[in-house]
């Protein structure tokens, strides 16, 4: 009928939501290991609730955080691109409800249906585009602008029009590993980030808009302890 809803039009909230079909959902506790580097790659994976990081190990067991996600993000999609083993790592930040997808099924939909295709894209294109930003400002900035711009990406400042944000549950080991630099120093510039009202934490992480003048101001690094 013209006009009309048609009830078998694909909905890709739907789909990411119910289980079936080569789609299952598991719980995680937090700090749960979903694969390891090395692993076969057969599956991607849906963030339905809570965050997880992704990250490379070196041989010599150095580990280098690329980046954490969140609800409504994908990781594991190597699998696509004909890699058979996982090139990073995923483990749990908090606790987590992801959706399991087997490759197959994905390959299928996103040959048959379109608006699961763009979904699908912009989201991984997304996140290409936050680790390409991170490696330039790696290359580029010194630590202390390195954590501000990391806090404030994991914010979701600039997609979002705030004075302030909440990141929950995020050690400051781990900021570490996304910074490239040392526990110390990141609790360094923490302490300092707080005593200029810059951020508050106590377990969760807050983050003031006005942490944006620490990516703004052009000065030299500040010379504290571990300094690089």
């Amino acid at each position: 009928m013209q006009g009309g809803h048609d009830p078998y039009e694909f909905d890709p909230d739907v789909f990411l939501a119910h289980t079936g079909n080569g789609r299952s959902v598991a719980h995680y506790g937090e700090g749960t290991s979903v694969f390891q580097q090395g692993d076969v790659a057969d599956a991607i994976y849906f963030i339905q609730s809570g965050k997880a990081s992704i990250a490379v190990v070196s041989n010599d067991g150095k580990q280098a955080v690329l980046g954490i996600l969140g609800p409504g993000e994908f990781f594991g999609e190597c699998c696509l691109s004909g890699n058979e083993r996982r090139p990073v790592a995923a483990t749990t930040v908090t606790e987590c409800s992801l959706m399991r997808l087997e490759k197959h099924v994905v390959i299928d939909t996103l040959s048959r249906e379109p608006k699961f295709s763009q979904l699908f894209l912009a989201r991984i294109l997304a996140a290409k585009n936050r680790v390409e930003e991170s490696l330039a400002t790696h290359i580029f900035d010194n630590s202390e602008v390195r954590l501000a711009k990391t806090l404030l990406s994991l914010a979701k400042f600039g997609e979002h029009d705030m004075a302030e944000a909440v990141i929950e549950k995020l050690s400051q080991e781990t900021l570490a590993q996304m910074v490239g630099t040392t526990r110390s120093r990141v609790n360094h510039f923490m302490n300092k980030f707080r005593r200029l009202g810059y951020v508050d934490y106590n377990g969760d992480i807050r983050v003031h808009r006005s942490l944006l003048t620490v990516v703004l101001q052009e000065q030299p690094p500040d010379e504290g302890p571990d300094a690089e």
